[in-house]
């Protein structure tokens, strides 16, 4: 009971900011990267406005490189909520010039999504942009406030944020300027995952074990795709795994496990000792990764 209680409370404080989001605000979006933290928000969204439609559209930037699973579950969920999808396309941006692709063993497309969200919120002149970040996720995540400011380069200053006192949130900004919105950032993986089972949310396949095709870089387990590139080392094998959390391909980690439940998976969670980003490959480019790409205009 404490913990349905404890779980309410994050509910109402989540709803609460995406209403504050629909008042203050005159073009905001929601970041859906098909992602269990995003899947919630939507859901938190239609319990806001209910019975109305959700009140934004959803965006999601497709690298290309994504899981098949992932965009099935998209287009899916688009349809029965209704919803207004925008799709920002990295390969456009390849194509045009704005972001030159990596090459290389290493090569990623996931710092290139900054430029295509950047281009897209211009295009659009969106001024709020709705994520899933949480503060327990990484260092960088933690230093978030709910509102969190943006400058006209869509840059973030972590020594440059509003407080935010007994719940009252700063929207002003100048022209240009735009904020990141993180209604669920006092949510840990936990939370996320009881609250997943508590509602019955419907997840991408992708968080369930499955047999997939992968290989072990650095300790890490990656799916294979066509595109990647191997050591001479590495070798592809069939394991069974699943997602923690799901983003392109080339930097999403894999576990390993036996979870084909949503209690099976709060039970692995309660008893694993490796943090959600922790099988992130792209983390793993830095200590400060995640930092630097959040002050070039990162999620």
């Amino acid at each position: 009971m404490l913990q349905l209680l404890h779980l309410a409370e994050l509910e109402s404080e989540a709803i609460f900011i995406l209403r504050e989001v629909a008042a203050q605000f005159e073009q905001p979006v929601l970041l859906f990267s098909g992602g269990k933290d995003s899947i919630v928000l939507v859901h938190l969204a239609k319990k806001a406005f209910w019975p109305a439609r959700i009140p934004f559209p959803l965006l999601h930037i497709d690298t290309g490189h994504n899981f098949e699973e992932t965009i099935h579950f998209r287009d899916d969920l688009v349809g029965k909520f209704n919803a207004r999808l925008i799709v920002g396309s990295v390969q456009e941006s390849i194509d045009s010039g704005r972001a030159v692709e990596e090459q290389g063993i290493n090569a990623s497309r996931n710092v290139l999504q900054t430029v295509t969200l950047l281009d897209v919120i211009e295009k659009y002149k969106f001024d709020a942009a709705i994520g899933g970040g949480r503060r327990d996720e990484e260092k960088a995540r933690a230093k978030e406030r709910f509102f969190s400011h943006r400058d006209e380069f869509g840059q973030w200053d972590p020594k440059n944020q509003r407080p935010e006192l007994w719940n009252l949130f700063n929207g002003k900004k100048r022209l240009g300027e735009n904020f990141r919105i993180f209604p669920i950032s006092n949510w840990t993986e936990m939370d996320v995952w009881q609250y997943l089972f508590q509602e019955q949310i419907e997840l991408p396949s992708i968080y369930f074990t499955h047999d997939r095709e992968v290989f072990n870089r650095d300790g890490v387990w990656l799916a294979w795709a066509p595109f990647m590139k191997l050591k001479p080392t590495e070798k592809v094998e069939v394991r069974k795994v699943r997602c923690r959390t799901v983003g392109d391909i080339t930097c999403t980690g894999l576990t390993l496990s036996t979870a084909n439940s949503l209690e099976d998976i709060i039970s692995e969670i309660a008893a694993t000792r490796v943090t959600e980003r922790g099988g992130r490959y792209d983390d793993k480019r830095s200590d400060a990764a995640m930092e630097d790409r959040k002050k070039e205009g990162y999620f």
